[in-house]
């Protein structure tokens, strides 16, 4: 069974909206055991629209799309679609009500474009919307399924939550999909690929293994499909005894967690403290950090150390290092951790100190050359990178990078031993 998504609306096409539907969608679809095999995004123009569904009813078994259909003159879904299955549009009752029974607190006449709303064509089902106007409407025609549903996200998941995966498990029997994600890094993909080989060719034929490189890691995801989820489940935790054999200490964690949730799930679980010292990250470490709910609880603070000034005065770096070596050094950034440290009295520290670019750059410190450094109860370790020209990337392996090696310490410091942890060096 193949499952193709529609997205309609040139707002996705430049940028100005992001496409978090298709996204979104494809998880749940996943979950319930459907394969998405396309993600399509589309202007709305009648030529666009048309072309995508004749495309799609060669391929697909279930298409959805979602968008164009609100009450202004650029929403042209439901006229298309009108078209395209030979049909007119009626007015429905049933959904009319709904956009009264909606819109009744804040729009106090129902003018002629809500009242278009509920104009509906003749020969699909229309599916209850019950937190927006827009209805949801489901065509069955020549062995495909199309779902035409509002783009905003919101009434766009409540339609696939209450109905529309649900009418799809009635109407076919799908199978199971299990997914289990290993997070691994310190090896490039290539060099992962050659070590797992042997690994790969001895599974089971039901269990394929994709890699998922991105910054500073890559993600396992191994996938098993077949009627049993439990079985499927305990051949894949099977796996993981021969691959943490082969990998072993390269793996971060076994399960699709961020590097920020890592950090949020080991120093809660241990009841530890963290702060950074970012000069190059500006901040986006502890940014990243405090996104989470409940950071609060581990994360003591955060400076922000761009000029050397604040290096000297606010962590306890010494001006001689600064004049002899430079800000971008082992010996600073190691004294920017350890002054973060003592002076937010955290458990751990993170500290950055580099050059993001795109200029600033020199022949012994080229843009891009960036040193992190993570002090802890047990002591601190330090790193030189060379991340490129391109000051973004820059910033955000950084603190990808700052992370990892965070989350590297702490798991090696608590095999020396938890007696050791919460004491300052």
């Amino acid at each position: 069974m193949k499952i193709e998504i529609v997205t309609i609306g040139d707002e996705l096409l430049i940028g100005q909206v992001i496409d978090t539907n298709s996204a979104w969608m494809g998880r749940q679809l996943n979950s319930a055991g459907f394969e998405v095999s396309r993600i399509n995004s589309i202007s709305d123009t009648e030529e666009e629209i048309l072309n995508i569904l004749n495309e799609t009813s060669q391929r697909a078994d279930v298409v959805l799309l979602t968008g164009g259909l609100g009450p202004t003159k650029d929403d042209i879904t439901k006229i298309t679609l009108c078209k395209y299955f030979d049909t007119h549009l009626v007015f429905d009752e049933q959904v009319f009500e709904n956009v009264k029974s909606l819109l009744k607190t804040y729009v106090p006449n129902i003018n002629e474009l809500n009242r278009q709303q509920a104009m509906v064509p003749a020969n699909c089902t229309v599916i209850p919307n019950s937190v927006g106007t827009a209805p949801v409407m489901w065509f069955d025609q020549g062995g495909t399924i199309y779902v035409s549903m509002p783009g905003v996200p919101s009434e766009m998941k409540n339609a696939m939550e209450m109905e529309i995966i649900p009418r799809l498990l009635k109407r076919f029997s799908n199978g199971v999909i299990v997914h289990k994600t290993v997070v691994v890094s310190g090896i490039p993909e290539s060099t992962l690929a050659e070590m797992l080989n042997e690994f790969e060719q001895s599974m089971p034929n039901f269990i394929k293994l994709a890699y998922l490189p991105s910054v500073g890691r890559i993600r396992l995801r191994f996938t098993g499909r077949g009627n049993d989820k439990g079985v499927l489940e305990g051949a894949i935790d099977e796996l993981m005894v021969p691959l943490t054999a082969i990998v072993g200490k390269s793996i971060l964690a076994y399960d699709d967690l961020s590097s920020v949730e890592m950090i949020a799930a080991v120093f809660t679980k241990q009841k530890l403290t963290l702060s950074t010292a970012e000069s190059c990250t500006g901040g986006n470490i502890a940014h990243q950090i405090t996104k989470l709910p409940g950071s609060s609880n581990y994360f003591k603070g955060s400076v922000v150390a761009y000029h050397n000034e604040i290096k000297i005065n606010f962590l306890d770096v010494d001006p001689m290092l600064l004049g002899q070596f430079g800000a971008v050094s082992q010996g600073v950034v190691e004294q920017m951790a350890n002054g973060a440290r003592a002076r937010l009295n955290s458990d751990y520290a993170v500290a950055t100190s580099g050059i993001a670019g795109p200029d600033g750059g020199s022949k012994e410190k080229p843009v891009g050359t960036i040193w992190i450094a993570v002090a802890g109860p047990f002591g601190i370790v330090s790193e030189c990178f060379n991340f490129g020209s391109l000051r973004e990337r820059n910033i955000i392996r950084s603190t990808e990078m700052a992370l990892v090696m965070l989350k590297r310490m702490v798991d090696k410091d608590d095999e020396l031993g938890a007696g050791g942890l919460g004491r300052k060096a």
